[in-house]
């Protein structure tokens, strides 16, 4: 596994919001994180996020359009909590220890991992932000999005607004049928050159959670698969946006509280380890 940051990838991911690190992953690795997602997403029976009712393909309450954003990708939410194998993976301190350099932080927790799959023929995934729906407010937060399958031009590549994560907000603009509806909240990036990412398998990206990014639509008969996980910064507090976590755990969640619990987010690196 590659996980050896440079400062000049620092430097990079730090200007645009993103950064690409090309064969994260060697080929006896890409299997193992490809049939360990395959494994977790059958255990799951479709339930999308554990503690919460919703299944894949149902709407979520999130877009008025359950039709469309149905064939955008499917989501599979938090595999590690129901799955010891990919627990194993998204709990990796050098993977953790990777996020924090980019970041800038000294400590990283799991906000939530997840396996987005777009089917044959899906719908684009439209311009939006991350973080914005996140419980935690932070400007350092980011995801790491592993290519199980090549991401091509044709099938669904990622595509990021380089240098956007330092103007926008934690307003959030959702994610709309429209891939121009985010500039209405963020006019200022109407006229701006966007930056496609196509990666072959095994090779992955960190995106900051305010970085404007979307990704194409499927024009093949082939799926186009990812495995990604989103990080906090350690010491973080509850906003006050439920988001993806339990019902259980909301009830004894106050607006101010830190969001340390090991169950729900654990703490994969931090610079006290060594």
């Amino acid at each position: 596994m590659n996980t050896t940051i440079t400062p000049t990838q620092v430097k990079f991911y730090q200007k645009n919001g993103y950064v690409i690190i090309e064969d994260f992953l060697n080929n006896e690795e890409l299997e193992k994180w490809r049939m360990a997602v395959a494994e977790a997403i059958k255990e799951r029976k479709g339930q999308k996020i554990p503690g919460k009712e919703g299944r894949v393909g149902e709407d979520d309450g999130i877009n008025e359009d359950a039709e469309y954003f149905g064939k955008v990708f499917d989501q599979m939410i938090n595999l590690w909590q129901t799955n010891g194998k990919v627990k194993e993976l998204m709990c990796n301190p050098k993977i953790g220890e990777m996020a924090a350099r980019l970041a800038g932080v000294d400590s990283i927790r799991i906000w939530h991992d997840q396996a987005l799959i777009k089917k044959p023929w899906a719908n684009a995934t439209s311009w939006h932000l991350d973080t914005p729906f996140w419980s935690f407010s932070d400007r350092r937060a980011l995801s790491i999005w592993v290519a199980l399958d090549d991401a091509t031009l044709e099938n669904g590549c990622l595509f990021f607004i380089p240098g956007s994560h330092k103007e926008t907000g934690f307003e959030n603009p959702g994610i709309g049928r429209n891939m121009d509806s985010i500039f209405s909240f963020y006019p200022s990036f109407i006229g701006a050159k966007s930056v496609a990412a196509p990666m072959k398998a095994g090779s992955c990206s960190f995106h900051n959670g305010l970085t404007i990014h979307g990704a194409h639509a499927n024009m093949t008969s082939g799926r186009r698969g990812a495995m990604t996980c989103a990080y906090m910064p350690g010491g973080n507090v509850y906003n006050g946006i439920p988001n993806i976590l339990p019902e259980a755990y909301l009830s004894q969640l106050k607006v101010g509280d830190p969001l340390d619990n090991e169950n729900q987010n654990p703490l994969i690196f931090t610079t006290n380890d060594r």
